[in-house]
């Protein structure tokens, strides 16, 4: 019988236009592009032709389940591909941008991925102060797991079984060290992959997808560079209230239907604010939200 002349394979890291794609028996192969279409993701699953033994061409991607990307009015910045659960990484030290973690979590509820906030380094003594900041999110239904990377990530391996999750945080977080003591070969891959692509030393600038056990379909990780800002301009302005579970179940009790939450009367959101049961910061970072999409339009 002839062998078929495509297959599928998952993509598990990629440097501009240099894709490496990895088969159902795990083996690697160099891929690039056709044409000039280039938006591929890690964690995509594409359809590939071989070329020879290490090399291959991406025909096409295959529909995705999920797709989690930050954008701006400049461009847009896909994260991973086909990912069940959004792992988001902080720590006391350096400071965390609280406001990161709430873009974060519009962004995973816009596409339907299970959040999950990590708080590292929790042997710090500055840790009590910044889980005690984190309550207000727990307290909306997201799950936080407390923990310190160099003494147990057991906890944070049972959370990570049965998903395809993406690790997410500003540099400094600690989450290399979460990724190389969920993956110890972690470090040795990584420098093959970049020897492979040609992209330099890796400083984490692409995501990196990791097994996390030895199963066909088993739990796995995608690892992604830091981050200091998630833009969320594809993101229709209508629809950030009810990607807010706070703000969410206050959907339609306004006075104006249009209401943009600001200088109207008998607004819902503001009165909750008022009241002391949201935080004025979730309000204020809704209006930024809507001046940012707004900014947008104006382009």
């Amino acid at each position: 019988m002839t062998a078929p002349l495509t297959h599928i394979a998952r993509i598990v890291a990629s440097h501009g236009r240099s894709y490496m794609v990895e088969l159902p028996d795990r083996s690697r192969l160099n891929c690039s592009a056709r044409g000039k279409k280039s938006d591929f993701a890690c964690g995509d699953l594409v359809q590939i032709k071989p070329l020879n033994a290490e090399q291959a061409v991406i025909e096409k991607a295959l529909p995705r389940k999920t797709l989690l990307y930050r954008s701006d009015q400049w461009r847009s910045k896909i994260i991973a591909a086909n990912v069940t659960q959004i792992a988001i990484v902080v720590a006391p030290v350096p400071s965390y941008l609280d406001e990161l973690i709430g873009r974060a979590l519009i962004a995973a509820e816009a596409e339907d991925i299970e959040p999950l906030i990590v708080l590292n380094k929790c042997d710090l003594p500055q840790a009590a102060a910044a889980r005690e900041a984190l309550r207000y999110y727990e307290e909306l239904g997201y799950p936080l797991l407390a923990l310190s990377a160099k003494a147990d990530v057991a906890p944070l391996r049972e959370r990570l079984q049965g998903h395809i999750s993406v690790l997410v945080g500003q540099s400094g977080m600690g989450k290399s060290t979460l990724l190389n003591a969920l993956v110890p070969e972690a470090n040795a891959r990584v420098n093959d992959i970049s020897e492979a692509l040609d992209s330099g030393k890796h400083t984490t600038t692409h995501a990196t997808f990791y097994h996390l056990d030895d199963q066909v379909e088993g739990a796995a990780l995608i690892d992604s560079p830091g981050l200091q800002s998630f833009g969320l301009a594809h993101v229709k302005e209508e629809q950030l209230p009810g990607l807010m579970p706070d703000f969410r179940p206050l959907q339609g009790q306004c006075r104006f239907h249009n209401c943009r939450h600001r200088q109207e009367p008998s607004c819902a959101l503001k009165a909750a604010v008022e009241a002391g049961t949201v935080p004025a910061s979730r309000l204020q970072l809704l209006h930024r939200l809507q001046d940012e999409l707004a900014q947008m339009d104006t382009y």
